[in-house]
């Protein structure tokens, strides 16, 4: 090899060098910003147990460190001394990197935003009606934002590429008849995602209503842009397309406020005291943390030719604890007729006339 063509050589690797090493430097301080402002941001958060601060640092630390250093590179990519054609490459890796940066910086603080909004909102008080309202709106919404930045990112990634722009101009040219077929092709999971938008803003359900579909009794556990998953009594899920509630009839149980009556009957002989079971009833239910103190009644309300039903109407905080209360008044109200009042429980009655009983005993 010849000394001319070394030193040409040398000469074509000194702008990658170049370029080397002021990536890794602006890397390295872009870095350093980063974890010197998380740093600051954790303390402070810690100290004045801030929200925002907080959420900040959950959700935004990792995807910083990516773009603070595309930051400080884009500044600094004018003060290159290197080839045009090398200079447009990195060009074109940094408006990438920082296209994906932004769509992940942007997506996180989309879960900034929500946790600063929904920590103003208990789901877990008693009166939660309010608080699961705005749980269910905010992750509804959530996702169609989430979708919509992802879809901005990947287009924005996309244009980036001149082959691939010439090309969806000449795919826009025929974009009324492919708009056609994918519209009847997409018109199903169109639907569906109008489906979820609607639930978000109607609410006909929201995240732990307890509902009825499909005979089986549960809260709802998630709600999707697609579905929707009911968290059935026993901890089996029942996984429900989510225009089932817009489309099918089903039962909400807490649609307007959580507290709720349960009914007990009882079907007793026509001897029972009717007032008497209404003051052990009063007793049960006063000596429970499960009742609300609202609702407590004993109404007859059918007869029949061997019994009367016998109707216990109280109330309760949920449908959980109104469950508990049912049985609990049930087994109570049982117990007492036993012990006190046996000749109240249904029995069956013969009665024969005497002239009966004489021919029985004279065939005998």
């Amino acid at each position: 090899m010849y000394i001319p063509d070394l030193l040409s050589g040398l000469r074509d690797v000194s702008p990658l060098a170049h370029l080397l090493v002021v990536t890794i430097s602006m890397v390295a301080v872009g870095l350093v910003i980063s974890v010197i402002l998380f740093r600051f941001l954790a303390r402070w958060s810690r100290r004045s147990d801030d929200i925002f601060s907080e959420a900040v640092v959950k959700y935004l630390k990792r995807p910083s460190k990516f773009l603070f250093p595309v930051l400080c590179l884009m500044l600094f990519v004018p003060a290159l001394s290197v080839p045009d054609d090398l200079a447009g490459a990195f060009r074109h890796v940094l408006a990438i990197a920082f296209i994906v940066t932004l769509t992940w910086m942007a997506i996180r603080t989309v879960a900034v935003i929500r946790e600063i909004i929904l920590s103003r909102f208990d789901v877990d008080q008693k009166d939660n009606l309010a608080a699961r309202k705005i749980y269910t709106q905010f992750r509804v919404i959530e996702k169609v934002i989430v979708v919509i930045i992802f879809i901005i990112g990947i287009s924005s990634l996309f244009m980036t590429f001149e082959k691939i722009r010439q090309l969806g101009i000449s795919i826009m040219a025929s974009a009324g008849v492919i708009g056609i077929i994918a519209g009847f092709a997409a018109q199903k999971s169109i639907a569906t995602l109008f489906a979820g938008i609607q639930i978000a803003i109607t609410q006909p359900i929201r995240l732990d209503d307890v509902v009825i579909v499909e005979n089986e009794w549960g809260w709802i556990e998630e709600i999707t842009l697609t579905y929707v998953v009911v968290r059935i009594w026993d901890l089996r899920r029942l996984v429900v397309p989510i225009t089932y509630f817009i489309e099918r009839p089903f039962q909400n149980w807490t649609r307007v406020s959580a507290d709720i009556l349960g009914t007990v009957f009882l079907y007793m002989d026509y001897t029972v005291p009717v007032r008497v079971v209404r003051e052990e009833l009063q007793k049960i239910v006063k000596g429970s943390d499960l009742w609300d103190g609202k609702v407590c009644g004993v109404q007859v309300t059918d007869a029949t030719q061997q019994t009367v039903e016998v109707r216990a109407l109280v109330s309760a905080a949920d449908s959980s604890k109104a469950w508990d209360l049912r049985c609990l008044v049930r087994e109570k109200l049982l117990e007492f007729l036993q012990n006190k009042y046996p000749a109240s429980l249904p029995k069956t009655r013969v009665e024969l006339e005497k002239s009966e009983l004489g021919k029985n005993s004279a065939l005998g």
